[in-house]
């Protein structure tokens, strides 16, 4: 089996170039066998998921704050598809630790919640355990959602 085939497929969407390069290089330190697809802004994400990538993401890593389409709009869209796309695993990563922002992305659907680490390393940590989480382990409809601390 190839590096591709037994890999995890990920998606960052992020309009702050300098925050999907950090990602990019957490993941190569971290070591774990990822395959990342980009995209800066919701309006991207939704087309990158509209294409049906094979296989759908594991993950996707989604800011809240950008032009085009922000990841509130993209919660709201991903969960009234159909088929696979509207069951992905949603880990919202934003600065705001509100909790009217984080209740408000719980109620559209997201997996998980991490406000985004100040440090390297935190980041670093914060993707090992998304990454090492076991998504079959709950059932969607009753998943238990949590916020991820940097």
């Amino acid at each position: 089996m190839d590096k591709q085939q037994s890999a995890k497929h990920i998606i960052i969407t992020d309009d702050d170039e300098d925050d999907r390069m950090l990602f990019a290089e957490a993941l190569e330190e971290i070591e774990l066998p990822v395959v990342v697809t980009e995209a800066s802004n919701g309006a991207e994400l939704m087309d990158i998921l509209h294409k049906q990538p094979v296989p759908v993401p594991e993950v996707v890593f989604l800011d809240l704050n950008m032009p085009v389409k922000d990841g509130f709009e993209c919660l709201q869209e991903i969960r009234k598809e159909k088929g696979d796309i509207k069951d992905l695993n949603i880990v919202v990563l934003s600065t705001s630790s509100n909790k009217a922002t984080i209740d408000k992305c719980f109620e559209l659907g997201a997996s998980y919640y991490g406000v985004k680490p100040h440090s390297f390393g935190k980041l670093k940590e914060l993707l090992s355990s998304v990454l090492a989480m076991d998504w079959n382990a709950y059932e969607k409809p009753d998943r238990a959602h949590f916020v991820l601390e940097a």
